[in-house]
């Protein structure tokens, strides 16, 4: 059984990703210093896959803390690197905590990979990379604009760190996936998002809302150049994007890249803005939202959505779960987190 090391992987993205690999037959060892989540997740992704993988509760930023995780379970085939800060608004506040959070852990973990023989890394990576987009949909090939936030710049220096690495140590190779928006929620309602502290998501922020934990929605500006006037954004179902990861792994280790660094974008190719999602999820749960139309937030883009013909024929990915059922079981998810006693 090869094994697979998952940081952040009691994160969102991270806990969908490792039940999808350990569905998948992979073996996995968690990395998450549990800042943006909690320990019992490992208990809900065994319940969920029958599978408890093993866990660590280390900081990837603490490189001998991790050199003593590729001792200690030896044989890591490769890595799927989710750890990192990721609000948009918080990194324009705190930008060297980003800095130091997204960069040197991905450091440290390149420059253990070849000292203990793994063969490749996914690298999360982000649409806002490309910015404000000159054209839509997005494809790989779209420039890669200034970032508007340190949270997009560490994403793409990054993307640029691991390029180099890579040059210079042909040994290994890497697969950055674009996500556009995850959203939703795992099936069972026993994975979800589960922000600390006020949500920086969309969703969450939504279902919070909805359940009445927060009095209500703000939603960030109504006079972009857009139907509606609001954000326009490609909304991913979280379990079809951990699916993504699986084949990427797949790929690495069965040796079927092109090119020993490549890119794809994970998204639906459908751009929905924030107005409309709010209506698609009052029509999914039968819940009405309140929500009010404040100013624009610092950072945002104005329009996104993905081309992901690259995915669907290079990888033969699709995302196919439809956004009202994505959105019910965000909803569900919130609601078994009242029955649980944690919101």
């Amino acid at each position: 059984m090869k094994k697979i090391l998952v940081t952040g992987g009691t994160g969102y993205i991270g806990s969908h990703t490792v039940v999808e690999l350990q569905n998948s037959g992979y073996e996995v060892v968690i990395v998450d210093n549990l800042s943006n989540s909690r320990a019992d997740v490992v208990d809900n992704i065994a319940e969920v896959s029958g599978v408890k993988p093993a866990f660590e509760e280390v900081d990837c930023v603490d490189k001998e803390a991790m050199r003593k995780v590729f001792e200690k379970h030896g044989n890591i085939e490769a890595i799927i690197h989710f750890a990192a800060s990721k609000a948009v608004g918080e990194s324009v506040q705190k930008p060297l905590l980003y800095y130091r959070n997204n960069i040197v852990s991905l450091i440290n973990l390149l420059e253990l990979m070849p000292e203990f023989g793994v063969k490749g890394i996914v690298f999360s990576s982000s649409c806002t990379v490309y910015g404000e987009p000159d054209e839509l949909p997005v494809t790989e090939n779209a420039p890669i604009k200034p970032a508007t936030s340190p949270y997009g710049n560490t994403k793409q220096i990054n993307e640029e760190i691991i390029r180099d690495a890579v040059k210079a140590n042909p040994v290994f190779s890497a697969i950055l996936l674009r996500y556009f928006n995850p959203i939703g929620a795992h099936p069972s309602a026993l994975l979800g998002e589960l922000p600390n502290g006020v949500p920086q998501n969309l969703v969450p922020y939504i279902t919070q809302t909805a359940i009445g934990l927060r009095e209500q929605l703000s939603v960030f500006g109504n006079d972009y150049n857009t139907p509606d006037g609001s954000c326009i954004r490609d909304y991913i179902n979280v379990v079809d994007l951990a699916k993504a990861h699986v084949i990427a792994i797949d790929r690495i280790l069965e040796k079927k890249q092109d090119e020993q660094v490549e890119v794809f974008n994970i998204g639906t190719g459908r751009g929905l803005s924030v107005l409309e999602l709010v209506t698609m999820f009052e029509k999914a749960t039968g819940v009405k939202l309140n929500y009010k139309i404040v100013g624009r937030r610092e950072g945002d883009i104005e329009k996104v959505w993905a081309n992901p013909e690259r995915a669907n024929k290079v990888l033969g990915w699709k995302a196919d779960t439809p956004v009202e059922d994505t959105l019910l079981s965000a909803w569900k998810w919130q609601l078994k987190l009242r029955e649980r006693g944690i919101q």
